[in-house]
């Protein structure tokens, strides 16, 4: 008999955001998660992001939808612009839960992930890796191999309806 798979998602939330924001477009965040739970059996999907206060709706739909919300603090530049870097957050936390899952799907097109990519491929864990934008790292697609998707070919099935 064989065991269904286990299946976690490491989602780099601000990659995310930005990559499907440039394609025009606007993410449902309840059909993104079904999405990973179908078509790549994720049961446990982690978040990371940078926490800001003013941003507690949005945590809170995305805790509805099923994401596991990974929080860094944010620090904010001369310009006022915030950033939460949460790359190191994120490898760390792939590597805690290494022997809990049977793959995993990494979400970003950031090249900073790599490394984590070419680990996970080299031990035959990566099921997928999700690039939401068309400018993903050389870096990440030379590691990814052919576990790159780009999202957006999935804008139909994962589009937020009605919003613009």
């Amino acid at each position: 008999m064989t065991k269904a798979p286990h299946n976690y998602a490491f989602i780099d939330a601000q990659n995310l955001n930005l990559g499907i924001r440039s394609l025009g477009w606007k993410l449902d965040y309840g059909k993104f998660r079904k999405y990973l739970m179908e078509k790549y059996a994720v049961g446990t999907a982690y978040m990371f992001l940078g926490f800001v206060n003013n941003n507690q709706r949005l945590y809170s739909k995305l805790q509805k939808s099923g994401f596991v919300l990974v929080f860094k603090p944010v620090i904010t530049d001369a310009n006022g612009n915030i950033k939460g870097n949460v790359d190191a957050d994120l490898v760390l936390q792939a590597m805690i839960d290494l022997a809990e899952f049977d793959k995993a799907v990494i979400v970003t097109s950031d090249g900073d992930f790599y490394s984590l990519v070419r680990h996970l491929y080299s031990l035959d864990k990566l099921e997928v890796v999700l690039s939401p934008s068309v400018h993903c790292s050389k870096l990440l697609r030379k590691e990814g191999k052919e576990k790159i998707i780009y999202m957006d070919n999935l804008r139909a099935r994962l589009e937020l309806i009605g919003v613009k």
